[in-house]
C-alpha cells in the first residue's frame, strides 16, 4: 500500500524524498468548500478528490487533474511552475494547501522547495532530465496484483481484442497488437485513419474486450468509443495517466500511470513496461509456464 506522511496543521506539507517511490499530493477543494480533515493516507486523499471533484471550480479541477497526473511535481516544481502548467494563478495552488489546514507560510515553503534544476545545458544534459527510473519505481508500487490478474483474465477469455490509442498513445496500442497477435489472440486496431474507428467499434461485442490507451490531452474519439462500449457492457481495460481521466469511470480495470512531462510530450517508458508485463503474464497463463513464458517472434515462424 502506498502511504504518505501527514503533517499537523502548523507543520510543513510532506515532501518527496529523491529516489523514494512514495509521493506527496495536495488535495484540492473549491473556494466555497469547508476545510476538511487532513487525509491519513494516499487512498483517503484520492478518495476525497474524487468525492469533491464535481463541486470544485474550473481552476481547482485543473489543479486536481494535474496533481493526479504529476504527483511528484509537488516537491519538484515551484508554486509558480505548477500554477503555470495548470493555467491558474499561483495563489490558487497555495489555497489548496490551506484547504488541508496548513498555514500560509508553511504551505508556501513546502510547495516552493525544489530538488534542483538541470545545470548541464549541453545536449547530453537532457538525458539527466528524464525521470523514467522514478516512473518505473512508482509503477511497481501503484499497480495492484488484483488489477493485473483481472486484466489478464479479461485478455485470456476475450474472443476478439480491440485496441485504440491515438496521438502519443498509439505506440502502446501498436506494441500490444503485435504481442497479442503473436500469442494467437485475434486483435483489431481501431485505427483513426480514414475516420472509421468509431464505426468499427460498433462491432465490439460483450464477449470481446476493448483496450484503450489515452493520455492528456485525451483524444475525443477515444473517450467517446470507451463510453459507448461501456454502455453496451463491453469490458474495458484503460491505461491512462490519472484516476480523473475521462476514460476512468467507464473502465472495468483502470491502470493510472502518472508520467513526467519533459518538453512537448511525455515519456512512454512506464506505459510500455506495463503493456509488456500484461502480455508476458498472459503468455505465462496461455502456455502454462509461469517460470519461462515466451513471446513468439515473426522470424521464428
Amino acid at each position: 500500500m502506498l502511504r504518505i506522511a501527514v503533517a499537523e496543521p502548523e507543520d510543513e506539507l510532506p515532501q518527496v524524498v529523491r529516489g523514494s517511490p512514495c509521493r506527496s499530493v495536495v488535495k484540492t477543494m473549491g473556494p466555497s468548500m469547508p476545510q476538511s480533515t487532513t487525509p491519513s493516507n494516499y487512498e483517503d486523499l484520492i478518495r476525497t478528490i474524487h468525492e469533491r471533484y464535481d463541486d470544485m471550480s474550473k481552476s481547482y479541477q485543473r489543479i486536481a487533474v494535474y496533481l493526479t497526473q504529476n504527483p511528484n511535481d509537488v516537491a519538484v516544481l515551484s508554486v509558480g511552475a505548477i500554477a503555470e502548467r495548470c493555467g491558474v494563478h499561483a495563489s490558487n495552488v497555495v489555497r489548496f494547501a490551506q484547504a488541508l489546514g496548513y498555514g500560509i507560510r508553511s504551505a508556501i515553503r513546502a510547495l516552493e522547495r525544489e530538488l534542483g534544476a538541470r545545470k548541464d545545458r549541453t545536449e547530453r544534459g537532457f538525458l539527466h532530465d528524464f525521470r523514467d527510473i522514478a516512473s518505473l519505481q512508482n509503477l511497481l508500487v501503484e499497480i495492484s496484483d488484483p488489477d493485473l490478474k483481472k486484466a489478464v483474465s479479461l485478455l485470456e477469455k476475450a474472443e476478439v481484442i480491440y485496441l485504440i490509442g491515438q496521438l502519443r498513445s498509439s505506440p502502446v496500442a501498436d506494441l500490444l497488437r503485435y504481442i497479442l497477435t503473436m500469442l494467437g489472440k485475434r486483435c483489431v486496431l481501431l485505427d483513426p485513419s480514414g475516420g472509421l474507428a468509431t464505426r468499427m467499434a460498433r462491432a465490439i461485442r460483450k464477449t470481446d474486450l476493448l483496450i484503450a490507451i489515452s493520455f492528456r490531452f485525451y483524444a475525443t474519439e477515444v473517450v467517446n468509443i470507451v463510453d459507448k462500449a461501456a454502455k453496451r457492457k463491453v469490458p474495458v481495460i484503460a491505461i491512462s495517466d490519472s484516476t480523473l481521466s475521462p476514460v476512468a469511470k467507464a473502465a472495468t480495470v483502470l491502470f493510472a500511470v502518472p508520467e513526467h512531462e519533459y518538453t512537448f510530450s511525455r515519456s512512454l517508458a512506464a506505459p510500455m513496461c506495463l503493456a509488456q508485463a500484461l502480455t508476458v503474464a498472459l503468455a505465462a497463463r496461455l502456455q502454462g509456464n509461469s517460470a519461462d513464458p515466451r513471446i513468439p517472434t515473426v522470424t521464428e515462424q
